[in-house]
């Protein structure tokens, strides 16, 4: 196993107003970071997260908090849990939108069984693939352990992108038929 190196984001923001704690919670959670304890965060020490990281601390000091980013080389099973926990993160994110990717060809279809060609649902549906496509883009900018289900994510994006492609061809069938 190669080394890896981690970040560990010590953070305190004071509990009132709230919105400067949520703000900052926020930012780490989209960026990826992993809570490992309440004020104690974990990302891999990776180029990928040097911007988030630039928002976070500015969210911390805009709420009058305290932030400090360690560099951790941790000892024998340290690793390993370090690791477990962000890559836990990642599947975790991976399998939710793997399901949506999947909602989306099951309303494809829906649509097609009751007949509703109109361009307002396919621009409907055009929109929930543009979302798809800028989750997946966000989630692939942070899956830096490159996990398996990056792979099989993109292979999902590309069905989503055809049932999506066959809806339209449908549509405009079905419009400039009448």
């Amino acid at each position: 196993m190669i080394e890896e190196r981690w970040l560990l984001i010590l953070v305190q923001v004071p509990s009132q107003p709230s919105r400067h704690r949520v703000a900052v919670w926020r930012e780490l959670r989209r960026m990826g970071a992993v809570p490992l304890s309440p004020g104690t965060w974990l990302l891999p020490a990776h180029p990928a997260f040097s911007e988030g990281l630039k928002k976070a601390e500015a969210l911390v000091a805009k709420g009058d908090g305290s932030w400090t980013l360690v560099d951790a080389s941790p000892r024998e099973s340290g690793a390993a849990t370090f690791r477990s926990a962000f890559e836990a993160a990642r599947l975790e994110e991976w399998a939710e939108f793997a399901a949506d990717c999947g909602k989306f060809e099951q309303e494809i279809a829906k649509e097609i069984s009751l007949g509703k060609f109109t361009f307002a649902e396919l621009e409907e549906e055009e929109q929930s693939l543009e979302r798809l496509r800028r989750w997946y883009r966000e989630l692939k900018s942070r899956d830096v352990l490159h996990l398996a289900q990056a792979g099989e994510a993109a292979s999902l994006v590309a069905r989503c992108v055809e049932a999506l492609e066959g809806y339209a061809a449908m549509v405009y069938d079905a419009t400039l038929a009448e």
